[in-house]
């Protein structure tokens, strides 16, 4: 595990409270960026916040997972099972894998890509089917966004990451401003407008999603 930790004290912090996010993914789908403009928004907002980065196999498209904790004063980053108020899921499977680390009244956003891992590849395993569906079945509040087909509305695939964010946003208690100034100084300025697009399409995924 490496740690890339990122902290701040807090000023008018409405929320005290310690929030917990995870960031899973698979190597190649831009979770570290996510985690990045996550972090650095958190942190201008006034949040005292850690990240930590655990990387798999991740240039064989194995598991990349990103703790992100906030609030008032943060000690630690690590994020155990049950404690997530959030999951943020760049891929189906990957949302699946990472389910029990879901606090009770906790929301999962998935991305609907779905990303062979090995085992799919080589024939010696099949794609588990009806993942949404499932998780649905278990009561989860869930969101299901085509992350990948509004990237490519923003201009670019590789945007996903940021249509991700967007959804999110709502759910952090952090302004629009915020993140978006925090794009502005993450993303080089070429690939900004697409990005910027990105952000709003995910931003515009209306909360009835939420199952």
């Amino acid at each position: 595990m490496t740690g890339n930790i990122i902290q701040k004290q807090t000023k008018n912090i409405k929320n005290k409270n310690i929030k917990n996010i995870m960031i899973v993914g698979v190597g190649g789908q831009g979770t570290l960026l996510a985690s990045r403009i996550l972090g650095n928004a958190l942190l201008a907002y006034g949040y005292d916040v850690r990240v930590s980065e655990v990387h798999g196999m991740s240039q064989r498209g194995g598991s990349v997972v990103t703790y992100v904790k906030y609030g008032e004063k943060v000690y630690s980053p690590v994020i155990c099972r049950g404690e997530a108020d959030i999951i943020l899921a760049f891929e189906q499977l990957e949302a699946a894998r990472w389910l029990s680390h879901l606090k009770k009244g906790g929301i999962l956003i998935t991305n609907t890509q779905r990303i062979n891992p090995m085992p799919v590849v080589t024939g010696a395993a099949e794609y588990p089917g009806d993942i949404t569906d499932k998780i649905k079945a278990k009561g989860i509040s869930l969101i299901a966004a085509d992350a990948q087909s509004l990237a490519l509305s923003a201009g670019s695939e590789k945007t996903a990451n940021v249509v991700l964010i967007g959804v999110m946003t709502k759910y952090l208690g952090v302004d629009d401003i915020t993140v978006e100034k925090t794009i502005r100084e993450l993303v080089p300025a070429r690939f900004l407008d697409v990005n910027m697009k990105a952000y709003e399409l995910g931003r515009n995924i209306s909360a009835g999603s939420v199952k």
